[in-house]
């Protein structure tokens, strides 16, 4: 038999996933099929046509290509995703490198601006990065003794 308190956590969780459930209804207006094409070497082109709900094609809607590819930096393989401007699979092949290497541009820009938000915060002495004073109990407060 449940205590109260663990058949209120039951409630609670049947309550979310019900809520979880209504939110997650797809989108009728906005599928599409995804294909996927690799070279087993260097990286993969996801093609999404759209469809209609019946699953016959949409003509009214653009097909989209999507590159992925790994780079490899001091921590590991690091993914790579770019989105490819082309109107057929030959064009998304052509233009993969270009779409690869402006996407691996932008993440070296982001991590410097990363670097820099970090090398410009304040330090101050006696104050942890966190921003507490040395001492202090886990509630910011100086322990009673």
């Amino acid at each position: 038999m449940l205590d109260a308190k663990t058949s209120r956590e039951y409630k609670d969780l049947s309550d979310q996933n019900e809520k979880l459930a209504s939110m997650a209804s797809m989108d009728r207006d906005n599928l599409y099929r995804e294909e996927v094409f690799t070279d087993l070497k260097l990286g993969s082109l996801r093609q999404l046509s759209p469809v209609k709900p019946d699953g016959s094609e949409d003509p009214s809607r653009e097909v989209m290509f999507l590159g992925q590819t790994q780079v490899m930096s001091q921590a590991g393989p690091l993914p790579v995703s770019c989105h490819i401007e082309a109107t057929s699979l030959a064009d998304a092949i052509d233009m993969f490198p270009q779409a690869v290497q402006e996407a691996v541009e932008r993440l070296i820009e982001e991590v410097k601006e990363l670097q820099r938000q970090e090398a410009s915060q304040i330090l101050v002495p006696g104050v942890d990065p966190g921003g507490k004073l040395p001492g202090l109990d886990p509630s910011g407060k100086f322990p009673l003794r």
